[in-house]
């Protein structure tokens, strides 16, 4: 299926899809999402990539959320449309599709993330910035409270409080003070942003995939956990990763003193 509003290509066994609105600054509009749909479903369909890489075109933003010229209200202020019905089939469902995918996907923030973009970049795994990029909590401005999983993932990363300034005060999260909050995990020139996305995907994609889904659900889990649910888990998921080839593959690449080859198996 050719796109009008992402880009999808594959480098190997990595898959890269940019959002591709630079005119509206990739701002999400119900055909990005309907694209986002399709470009997921036929990743989980083909089943051969090993991790995501999440971006936007140009060099102003990665998403500057929803496109609000598609959500014009009356001039007497009145509700277009119930936003909850809107969120729950349209960011609920790709905010969920992102956090299930079964591959690590990494964020390449390549600019400005504000609103309901900030929410896609943090449902990534792990974000590399470029120095000029930031991250904007601004539902406030236009009378929203912020969605898209924002209240969920940002205070887990940055603490309640600095979540809570953010989203109030509304000013940009530059790209050093997300590194230092512990949201971004690199952070680069813009120039280098594609190498390095591309390094750490790679990075990422030789790991083996059953371990990686394992790790990504018990740290997602841990915050709500007790100790012995998590350490039941735990268990749970080692149990399965134990019968894998994989483990058998790394142990002996270990004792060998070889690279591993992990096939997901």
């Amino acid at each position: 299926m050719s796109y009008e509003t992402i880009v999808v290509d594959r480098i190997g066994s990595i898959a890269r899809i940019a959002l591709n609105r630079p005119e509206k600054r990739n701002a999400v509009n119900d055909t990005v999402h309907e694209e986002l749909r399709d470009a997921l479903s036929a990743l989980e369909r083909g089943g051969d990539a090993r991790a995501l890489i999440l971006t936007g075109t140009g060099d102003r933003a990665f998403c500057s959320g929803q496109d609000l010229s598609a959500r014009m209200p009356p001039k007497d202020g009145r509700p277009v449309r119930d936003l909850g019905a809107g969120l729950e089939k349209s960011y609920n469902a790709l905010i969920r599709r992102l956090r299930d995918l079964p591959m690590p996907i990494v964020t390449a923030l390549n600019g400005v993330a504000a609103g309901a973009g900030a929410g896609l970049a943090l449902a990534g795994d792990v974000m590399v910035a470029a120095r000029s990029a930031s991250m904007v909590i601004s539902f406030a401005r236009i009378g929203l409270v912020p969605d898209a999983g924002v209240t969920h993932h940002l205070p887990r990363l940055i603490g309640e409080g600095r979540a809570l300034a953010a989203a109030l005060t509304m000013e940009p999260i530059d790209a050093e003070k997300l590194q230092a909050w512990g949201v971004a995990w690199q952070v680069v020139e813009f120039a280098e942003l594609p190498q390095a996305g591309l390094a750490l995907a790679e990075r990422l994609s030789a790991l083996p995939p059953k371990a990686v889904v394992g790790t990504r659900r018990l740290m997602r889990a841990a915050l709500g956990n007790d100790l012995n649910t998590q350490l039941a888990m735990e268990r749970d998921l080692q149990r399965e990763c134990g019968f894998s080839y994989d483990y058998g593959e790394g142990v002996n690449a270990f004792l060998e003193k070889r690279p591993p080859n992990f096939t997901g198996r």
